[in-house]
């Protein structure tokens, strides 16, 4: 069977949920063997044979650390030539997009980004993308090479199908490009107790019908309720009401949670693009001409701090 390398996202050995539902994809189109890079890479092993990695490849080095991408995709390079893999997949995030996409460039294959579905095909494997602002789903597959795919979060299940996981060390010869661009600070986030938004299972967002940052802690209040995520409309952002690090749409975040919750947001295709490619969409809104509402699966016409209050309350009556 084919071997299908999956590149690890975690910090420090604990593995991120994308890293899981990779695998569960990648056993779609043969074996996945799991790449893992930097401090605490051995560390990811269990969590890697548990979800079905036949082999992890580990490599440590403090250019990992200390220069940003390059690195990764000298060693993702050395992965790839000593395993001749059937295609490549990794997490649909702003560092993997750019470690997929060099690494296409290096082995001359073709580069499919932001999948939401894989499954394989006659002549490699079939991916299912979001295009226009997901106003369309396309399906296409990579013509040359050995195809290089990111794939989003929440895109499959995390299932366990364990394997043997051996471990193996990776040897990794750096690039004269590696230490071109030096990591010189690093400022970690500041942690809400609320799970990452893009690879939260539920979102729960806010927009202008807020109307100011005294207001959020109603929309906080339902996420918090939810063990979900909060985001944020671009319009809050740009008043200054939410952080842009929560911002969901084309100048912001993409997310494809399980259930979006969207609250006094108006539905703009900058917004949409965002999000439209959630499982399940809720919006609270008063105008009952929103464009929000062409695109949900439920929708609520009425005022947010209203609705929105007695919903947490609901939640929390059904869940205690």
């Amino acid at each position: 069977m084919a071997e299908i390398l999956v590149y690890v996202d975690h910090v420090d050995g604990a593995v991120r949920k994308p890293t899981l539902e990779l695998l569960t994809l990648a056993r779609r189109l043969g074996e996945p063997v799991a790449v893992a890079l930097g401090a605490g890479a051995e560390a990811t092993a269990p969590a890697l044979a548990e979800h079905g990695a036949v082999k992890v490849l580990t490599a440590d080095a403090p250019e990992f650390a200390e220069y940003l991408v390059v690195p990764k995709v000298d060693a993702l390079q050395a992965a790839y030539e000593q395993v001749s893999p059937a295609a490549v997949l990794v997490p649909s995030s702003a560092e993997g997009k750019e470690v997929a996409a060099r690494l296409a460039v290096r082995i001359g294959s073709g580069i499919i980004t932001d999948a939401v579905d894989l499954e394989a095909g006659d002549e490699g494997p079939v991916a299912t993308q979001s295009a226009f602002a997901a106003s369309f789903t396309t399906k296409s597959r990579v013509s040359k090479g050995t195809p290089v795919i990111t794939v989003k979060p929440n895109s499959a299940p995390v299932e366990a199908a364990p394997a043997a996981g051996a471990v193996e060390a990776l040897a990794v010869t750096f690039s004269a490009q590696a230490t071109g661009t030096k990591v010189t600070a690093r400022t970690p986030r500041e942690s809400t107790g609320r799970p990452e938004l893009t690879e939260a299972a539920i979102v729960v967002s806010g927009g202008r019908g807020v109307n100011g940052a005294e207001n959020f802690s109603v929309i906080e209040a339902l996420a918090d309720s939810l063990g979900a995520a909060v985001g944020a409309s671009r319009a809050a952002v740009d008043a200054g009401w939410y952080p842009h690090s929560n911002q969901v749409g084309q100048t912001g975040k993409s997310v494809s949670p399980q259930l979006y919750i969207a609250s006094g947001i108006s539905g703009a295709i900058q917004h949409r693009a965002g999000m439209q490619t959630s499982k399940t969409i809720v919006a609270i809104n008063k105008d009952s001409e929103a464009p929000i509402f062409d695109l949900v699966d439920y929708g609520v016409v009425g005022d947010l701090f209203d609705v929105v209050p007695q919903l947490t309350e609901e939640v929390k009556t059904r869940k205690g």
